[in-house]
């Protein structure tokens, strides 16, 4: 059977792990040596695991559980006894092991299928299965047959009694404490002794004929060995041979039987594994979702939906158990050493979803990206990880002390010489590969600028290493899930107007990973294409060194008319008429042409994915369909993910996968050499459509004062508004013609990227305008808070 396994996916063994305590009791070293000899010899890989017997219980505990995670590994046995010099509770040991690698049918899920008479969805009992085949051996039926068995340990008596009662025998199950032991022994027609007591059954105890099954390893002295002892079972032999038809000798006789039914589990536990077993593809379940007419709110289809525990889902997606700190009971965080451990393997494809620029009723990029992630996972059978921004908070003015300490961390507007340091920690946090660059990133943070003096940073105030120690947990991604079960990676969420508005480096690395090289990974890029697309690629990725496969664009008929008809003022209360508009919407479609060629300008293949509603006419969708492809995408499809979900993205999930294997060469949009103002220039003119672009002499200032400073080799993030094209929301569709006008230029020299600030564009936060010692005391009155209280719980879960 090994051979065959072998045959069919070359390179494939079976595998066993004993692990052991360490013992100087000789029966137990020659009978793992046996187990060991044995495997070698029909093709099992077989390991040995030693631990010292200064090993405690957790780390038992913690042995056993890396071997569980091993997919590699089919079998595992504790040897027992455990010799530790500490106290170890066995039943806590073996309810440890993996039901479907426990090939010692020890643990409760194999012993309770086993109760119950599920013979075949169980592993049995090694010994107790080498007696029943020993039994069979000698041709007697067990069915209708008288059966005793003395002992009634978990190991053998209780299992042997079971597997004897379920083939149909009348059982008495006896100990050494049974009253008149040898009136219940001359009932039986077939005998198993285990009671671990030398030469216990006496050969008149035995019923003329009987066959007589002897488990026992007992060691008595004998002055005539080497050793000064002899091994015996629980029967003594000389006088049994006169009555038993059948008796096994000890030794050799249920112990080498033993160790071949440990064989044959390991055998079948690793014919299991290779029949679910499909490379690189994750041993996931995916929940089916049932729709309802009418369709209830998001609220309550998130309540209504059966939530995996996320120590589930994060097995299923190849996390280690130790790589995970559960939150309750359906998200957790991932610590980063898992990037360490998933080093050599190779990324998956990696999708960005962008848009047209939103109109104020949005177009569903993110439901877009959630869609195309459960279509691709839970409908083609793909490894699919989704990675997104978290939600922004809410905008109240009612801010408790906990949420003081979200709020400067997060979004808050800091009067320092008109620099925002909590959007830029947020960017760094963001932006960070590991704990040590986010450390360097959050020094390296300019918190005022003098004129013609050095800036001071966050290193100078001397308060690096306590925002590093506030934020080395938030650094962490938080691990969720989607209504039908595909992993979701929500994590961090920088601001898309004077930041990147990307979710994190950190998330999308330890996605790439797990999902394997046939894998997707989709992630969101902030507002249009001209904005949170381009600082995707041009800072992002930069960063990263992440290189995307797909572009998928996003689009609503609706957001093409309302491009092509009306200021954004207007939109909210313009009527949605079915079948109406075609022309408005050729118009519109401009807009929809000059986003794809964006797109298209790093050197990627685009996919259109139409958000569709039921107010969409066939015409209509076709009409934005080949306006797509004429203005280059690869592929256009029509989506209905919001109401169907992951079904309604299968179309889109095969375009972007054939999209994945075109040949493709990813470019950035400009070097990093070139002066500031020629970066401007160029994101101006070439995502924008400016005719030209101007700095105030602020502006200009900055740029010599920065490229002085050494950082002129920065990548830029324009702030500008998100609604149009150009510097004014109120001008939609294609504006010709026009100025850019940068007034100032920022130096998030943490975030590694300049800002500059396009006029009209505000940076006041509507929420609190704080001074920046006023922040920095809030920072360590928490962070005293903490290191005295330990209260840091409510900064977990994703909150960053």
């Amino acid at each position: 059977e090994v051979g065959e396994m072998r045959i069919g996916c070359p390179g494939f063994r079976p595998c066993l792990v004993v692990l052991q305590v360490k013992l100087n009791r000789c029966d137990s070293n020659l009978y793992i040596s046996m187990k060991l000899k044995a495997a070698a010899e029909i093709g099992i890989c077989a390991n040995h695991i030693r631990l010292p017997k200064t090993a405690t219980e957790e780390e038992v505990l913690r042995g056993i559980l890396a071997v569980n995670e091993d997919s590699a590994v089919h079998g595992l046995i504790v040897q027992l006894p455990l010799d530790s010099i500490h106290r170890i509770n066995i039943q806590r040991v073996t309810q440890c092991i993996a039901p479907e690698k426990d090939v010692d049918g020890l643990n409760s899920v194999n012993a309770g299928k086993l109760a119950r008479g599920d013979l075949t969805g169980c592993f049995i009992p090694c010994t107790p299965s080498g007696c029943m085949e020993l039994i069979a051996q000698t041709g007697v039926n067990i069915a209708g047959k008288n059966a005793v068995v003395i002992g009634r340990s978990k190991i053998v008596g209780a299992p042997m009694h079971d597997l004897l009662l379920w083939n149909h025998a009348t059982v008495t199950t006896c100990h050494t404490m049974t009253p008149d032991l040898p009136a219940q022994v001359i009932k039986a027609d077939i005998l198993v002794a285990c009671a671990g007591k030398a030469e216990l059954v006496k050969g008149e105890w035995l019923k003329k004929g009987a066959v007589v099954i002897d488990c026992g390893i007992n060691h008595i002295p004998d002055r005539s060995r080497p050793s000064g002892a002899r091994v015996v079972g629980d029967v003594d032999f000389p006088s049994a041979l006169t009555r038993a038809a059948f008796i096994t000798p000890v030794p050799g006789g249920v112990g080498p039987m033993t160790v071949a039914m440990l064989m044959e589990n390991t055998v079948k536990s690793a014919k299991k594994f290779l029949k679910a077993f499909q490379p690189g593809k994750w041993p996931i379940v995916y929940t089916k979702i049932n729709r309802q007419h009418p369709q209830p709110s998001d609220g309550e289809i998130s309540q209504s939906c059966a939530v995996k525990p996320i120590s589930s889902l994060s097995s299923e997606v190849g996390l280690l158990s130790s790589e995970v700190e559960a939150y309750g009971k359906s998200r957790g965080k991932v610590q980063l050493d898992v990037l360490k451990r998933t080093e050599a393997l190779p990324n998956g494809k990696y999708v960005v979803v962008t848009g047209i620029t939103p109109t104020l009723m949005g177009e569903g990029k993110t439901t877009t990206a959630l869609g195309l992630a459960q279509a691709l996972g839970a409908h083609l059978n793909m490894n699919a990880f989704a990675c997104l921004r978290q939600p922004t908070h809410c905008n109240t003015v009612n801010v408790t002390g906990k949420d003081m300490f979200l709020f400067i961390i997060h979004r808050i507007c800091l009067d320092r010489l008109n620099l925002l340091v909590a959007s830029e920690i947020m960017a760094v946090l963001s932006l960070s590969s590991s704990l040590e660059d986010l450390q360097q990133r959050l020094s390296k943070i300019i918190v005022a600028q003098p004129q013609s003096r050095e800036p001071v940073t966050v290193k100078d105030l001397g308060v690096a290493g306590m925002l590093n120690m506030i934020l080395k947990d938030a650094i962490k991604p938080c691990l969720m899930q989607t209504v039908e079960g595909t992993p979701v990676f929500l994590h961090t969420n920088p601001l898309c107007d004077i930041a990147h508005g990307n979710s994190s480096i950190l998330s999308d690395k330890i996605a790439l990973k797990l999902v394997g090289p046939d894998g997707f990974v989709v992630t969101e890029a902030g507002w249009g294409a001209d904005i949170g697309l381009e600082k995707f690629f041009n800072i992002k990725c930069r960063s990263s060194g992440l290189q995307p496969d797909v572009v998928v664009m996003v689009v609503t008929v609706r957001g093409l008319k309302m491009h092509g008809r009306v200021p954004s003022t207007q939109i909210a209360n313009m009527p949605l008429q079915r079948g109406t508009n075609l022309q408005l919407l050729e118009v519109g479609c401009s807009h929809l042409r000059k986003q794809i060629e964006n797109s298209r300008a790093y050197g990627l293949p685009v996919v259109l994915a139409v958000n569709t509603f039921s107010s969409d006419t066939g015409a209509e969708l076709d009409m934005v369909c080949q306006q797509a492809r004429l203005a280059g995408a690869l592929d256009a499809v029509c989506c209905t993910h919001w109401s169907d979900g992951g079904a309604g993205a299968v179309a889109l999930g095969m375009a972007v996968q054939s999209a994945a294997e075109t040949p493709h060469s990813f470019n950035f949009l400009y070097s990093l050499e070139i002066p500031v103002q020629e970066k401007i220039t160029v994101i101006a003119q070439k995502m924008y459509g400016a005719k030209d672009v101007v700095l105030s002499t602020k502006a200009m200032e900055k740029v010599t004062l920065f490229t002085g400073q050494g950082l002129g080799n920065l990548p830029v993030c324009i702030a500008k508004t998100p609604l149009s094209l150009s510097q004014d929301p109120e001008v939609m569709g294609i504006p010709r013609d026009f100025i850019l006008s940068v007034e100032d230029i920022l130096a998030n020299a943490g975030a590694g990227f300049l800002c500059p600030l396009v006029h009209s564009v505000s940076l006041m936060c509507k929420l609190y305008n704080l001074p920046y010692y006023h922040i920095i005391s809030h920072i360590y009155y928490i962070h005293i808070r903490i290191v005295m209280y330990g209260k840091l719980s409510w900064l977990y879960c994703g909150h960053f």
